[in-house]
């Protein structure tokens, strides 16, 4: 059987009006800005055997996209110019050398797409995924965005970088009141149209491009840690290594360090010690770490302890706890403080010290920190309040202190009203675990409240 001309990519290198032949050289300066070896012996043969029906690999396809983008002055993506069909199917995990605007809007599409969406959250989350690249890539970051070509005639002002400030402002009330399930669409749909467009613009000064790149950084961010919330992982992991591109790509350190600091939370949740703690100390590396502020850098090292501790290395995270603990007291009112979607205080860095005591065996030390956080925590953080009394409701019951649990329980259960998260609902399902050998005691309290979890859960 014959190949079928594709003639969606046909259609977009006739309206880009170059050859063949140039288009090759196009697509060999754009693979070795991203660094993609394996492309640099593409030649005219190759894109006639693409336009005739050949599918080209997957890298090959991610940078024939970006070169057309950028000749074409509008974002294109693989499937746009018919090149998904192929050896690797849609839905895909990311790659460190995609270009970071193409990325935006097709994994934009996944996630608003049912059905590929489905395909990837289902995907294996494996700590192959999780692998960097040197640590000079992230340096030329900034020097590959610079570089590259605006796609629209929008000229982008201080005024846009502001209004994206204050959706993500938005965005991030909503997840910290209601979770992760809630409002992620519009979250992402305002990415990939809104964001991506802004991205595609002209930039009136370099600090205005940054600006905006590091705004867009924090919403793709937050769309990653709302997935993880919600129990996407792999789509979640993508999401995030976007934004730690585009945080790279605004020169905007710290910004990556927090993001390398969620994929290590992350790591270490899903079981992945090891790889939490190499994710962590990519977050301290030396320019994340210097230029971040103090609460920032408490925030790096309190996930970095927990990582520790999840590995063993009991001695390295009572080390970081302390360092952790000592850069927090140093955050006053006078520290110069960026604005951020995301936020890490007393109580924060509470539930993080609880979580690596309780790692490290020390529950009785991790009960009173979960006490601690519960204290302290602001009232607008419904989603994190009520995981952290689920968390210490399980440490006490661990200690054998099930009525204080259940009192603990119970409250966890009233604070997650309207809260709409993976991460709550799997406390809710670790209590009723815990409960499983209480519950059957008629009148109990344990009884009526695993009645209470199995009603939330939607389960007869």
């Amino acid at each position: 059987m014959g190949r079928t001309r594709n003639v969606k990519l046909a259609a977009a290198i006739d309206e880009l009006g170059l050859s063949q032949a140039r288009l090759a050289v196009r697509i060999r300066s754009v693979a070795e800005e991203h660094g993609v070896g394996e492309l640099a012996g593409v030649g005219q043969s190759h894109v006639a055997k693409w336009v005739g029906g050949v599918a080209p690999s997957p890298p090959a396809a991610r940078i024939l996209a970006a070169t057309l983008s950028r000749g074409l002055g509008r974002l294109v993506t693989p499937t746009d110019l018919g090149l998904t069909t192929g050896a690797e199917p849609e839905p895909r995990p990311p790659a460190w050398s995609d270009d970071t605007l193409t990325t935006l809007v097709t994994l934009g599409s996944t996630d608003m797409d049912l059905d590929r969406r489905r395909l990837l959250t289902v995907s294996a989350y494996s700590a192959a995924s999780l692998a960097l690249p040197g640590e000079q890539w992230f340096e030329q970051a900034m020097d590959r965005a610079r570089a590259r070509k605006p796609l629209t005639t929008h000229s982008v002002t201080a005024q846009d970088v502001e209004d994206v400030r204050e959706m993500g402002d938005f965005f991030s009330r909503r997840d910290q009141k209601r979770g992760g399930c809630a409002g992620r669409a519009a979250l992402v749909a305002y990415l990939r149209t809104d964001v991506a467009g802004l991205l595609s613009g002209r930039f009136r000064t370099e600090g205005i491009r940054r600006s905006m790149t590091s705004a867009a950084a924090e919403l793709a961010y937050l769309a990653g840690w709302t997935a993880f919330d919600a129990g996407e992982h792999s789509l979640a992991l993508s999401w995030l290594t976007t934004a730690t591109n585009l945080a790279e790509e605004a020169g905007d350190a710290p910004l990556a360090g927090h993001i390398l600091r969620a994929m290590a939370h992350q790591a270490v949740d899903l079981g992945n010690p090891q790889e939490a703690v190499r994710l962590a100390e990519a977050s301290l590396s030396s320019r994340r770490y210097a230029q971040a502020c103090w609460r920032e850098r408490s925030l790096l090292g309190v996930v970095h302890a927990r990582g520790l501790a999840a590995a063993g290395e009991k001695k390295a995270a009572t080390a970081a706890l302390l360092q952790a603990e000592r850069d927090l007291s140093r955050a006053n009112e006078s520290d110069h403080e960026p604005h951020r979607v995301y936020f890490f205080c007393e109580a924060s860095l509470a539930h993080e010290t609880a979580a690596t005591l309780r790692d490290l065996g020390d529950l009785e030390g991790a009960e009173k920190q979960f006490r601690h956080s519960v204290r302290t925590r602001r009232a607008q953080f419904t989603r994190t309040h009520s995981v952290t009394l689920g968390y210490l409701g399980a440490v006490q019951a661990q200690q054998g202190h099930l009525d204080a649990a259940c009192d603990t329980w119970g409250k966890a259960l009233d604070a997650m009203t309207g809260v709409q998260s993976g991460r709550a609902r799997e406390t809710v399902v670790q209590m009723r675990r815990a409960l499983a050998p209480f519950h059957r005691r008629a009148g109990s309290q344990a009884a009526e409240l695993d009645a209470r979890a199995r009603s939330m859960l939607g389960q007869a």
